[in-house]
């Protein structure tokens, strides 16, 4: 949905907003202003959000009865720009694309504060990490041969965003490739990369296909890289699991990053609201659609830090999960 139609939308309803507030009742939801048909805004194929947002976009459509999909972008960034001015009604980020975009950083359209994409729901922490092929004897950062050809993911996305920053602040030399994340596996496996550097919640599909096929390495930082990362950006260590991978034998240290949905500012708060309790009630069923769901939980909903909440999404965790978001950080108020 346009920009232009959501504010027809936010017109028609605009009249009953005041006293319809609360419009979920227990039997009876006021549908005013709901569109017919939704998209999410995800990432490249092969990357987890586009496995997670299909899987949610899913979970929605069958809960609401409204048409829903996911739509191939070119991640967190791009997915700030869209969802702000209304050409995608949802979409996915992390804290920090998040806040640079709030800023008006963000590359897409520099100079432009996107405050009009509002949280909506906590996803899982996006995991930075490492991988080569065996052969090729990487096995640690320092490994990393002088001008290595380093694949870092789409353009735009948290990973091209903040993963370069982290191996600069390594002392890693490196010549930068973007691209998807399944074309980035591919290359690396013919031997047109030599490292591919992932910011993506775990299982990332593209490494899992790739380690099914080839003998690779998942490289985790040592102690003092994973100091000098989480002092440098805005992540915090992290250990992704042995089970997540058959390559590892033990949990890899890591950092994250926090991903949260986003929905314009303008939806429906009742069509919000029950995006959210469709998402949120139902952990197993979530996570039936990408493991990485495991930590779409209502108490997370304090790891937004940046962006103001959409008015529905607010009421729902207010109501439901003992959360006490101030009206400060409410859209609209």
């Amino acid at each position: 949905m346009h920009f232009k139609a959501i504010k027809r939308l936010t017109t028609v309803c605009a009249a009953t907003a005041l006293t319809a507030g609360a419009a979920v009742a227990e039997t009876q939801v006021d549908k005013t202003g709901w569109p017919e048909s939704f998209t999410v805004g995800t990432g490249s194929q092969g990357g987890t959000y586009f496995g997670y947002g299909s899987g949610w976009a899913g979970i929605v459509s069958d809960a609401l009865g409204v048409s829903g999909g996911a739509e191939v972008t070119g991640g967190p960034m791009q997915n700030m720009a869209l969802v702000h001015t209304g050409d995608l009604p949802f979409g996915m980020t992390t804290m920090g694309p998040a806040a640079e975009s709030i800023a008006g950083s963000n590359p897409i359209a520099p100079g432009l504060q996107m405050t009009n994409a509002c949280a909506m729901f906590p996803m899982y922490q996006t995991p930075f990490s490492v991988t080569a092929l065996s052969a090729s004897g990487i096995s640690s950062v320092a490994d990393i041969p002088d001008g290595a050809r380093i694949g870092f993911g789409p353009a735009g996305s948290t990973s091209d965003t903040y993963f370069p920053r982290m191996m600069e602040e390594l002392g890693v030399n490196f010549e930068r490739r973007n691209g998807g994340w399944s074309d980035l596996g591919s290359q690396l496996q013919d031997g047109l990369l030599d490292v591919i550097a992932f910011a993506a919640g775990v299982p990332v599909p593209a490494v899992s296909q790739l380690e099914a096929q080839v003998a690779v390495n998942i490289i985790e930082f040592t102690e003092d890289e994973q100091a000098k990362i989480t002092a440098a950006f805005p992540v915090a260590p992290f250990d992704i699991s042995a089970d997540s991978y058959t390559t590892l034998e033990a949990p890899a240290r890591s950092v994250s990053m926090w991903n949260f949905a986003i929905a314009n500012c303008d939806l429906p708060e009742t069509f919000v609201y029950g995006v959210v309790d469709a998402v949120m009630s139902d952990n197993e069923r979530m996570v039936n659609t990408h493991r990485a769901a495991r930590s779409t939980l209502p108490q997370y909903w304090d790891r937004n830090t940046v962006m103001a909440w959409h008015p529905g999404a607010a009421r729902w965790f207010n109501e439901n999960a003992g959360a006490d978001i101030a009206d400060g950080m409410i859209h609209g108020n």
